[in-house]
């Protein structure tokens, strides 16, 4: 028996587009859901070292929620590069602001801290509305 191991042209032969409605999810669980779609873990010829993955098209993100009381003692550190330059923020504020920056990082950390990881994260597309303009793709909604 020999496994069987992805090519990135396998990989790319059979794309599939799914569409998540983030209004009133909870953010980690959801983002635990994304980022095994993207990667590919959903599909019978996952590859850990190639790029499976389907693309999601996230919409209505403002409608995150958070449990407990994260949403006010949770953090969120940015660095502009220069000394004392670190920029710190309430995860209420950061929702309310940039919800889109939120579900994003959340799905990053769950993927593989290298160039693949890099690459799965472009697949990911975050609005904050209703509207977006992958209708061509003909994206099915993720269970």
């Amino acid at each position: 028996m020999r496994t069987y191991m992805a090519t990135r042209e396998a990989g790319l032969a059979d794309r599939r587009w799914f569409l998540v409605d983030a209004h009133d999810k909870v953010l980690g669980r959801l983002a635990t859901q994304i980022a095994n779609v993207l990667r590919g873990k959903n599909n019978p010829k996952f590859t850990p070292h190639e790029d499976t993955g389907d693309f999601v098209v996230v919409i209505n993100v403002e409608g995150l929620r958070l449990t407990g009381s994260k949403i006010d003692t949770k953090l969120y550190h940015r660095h502009s590069g220069y000394p004392g330059g670190v920029r710190t923020r309430t995860a209420r504020r950061e929702l309310s602001e940039r919800p889109e920056r939120m579900l994003r990082e959340a799905v990053r950390g769950m993927l593989p801290k290298n160039r693949l990881g890099r690459r799965l994260v472009t697949k990911l597309k975050i609005y904050r509305g209703q509207e977006h303009p992958h209708a061509a793709q003909q994206p099915v909604p993720l269970s």
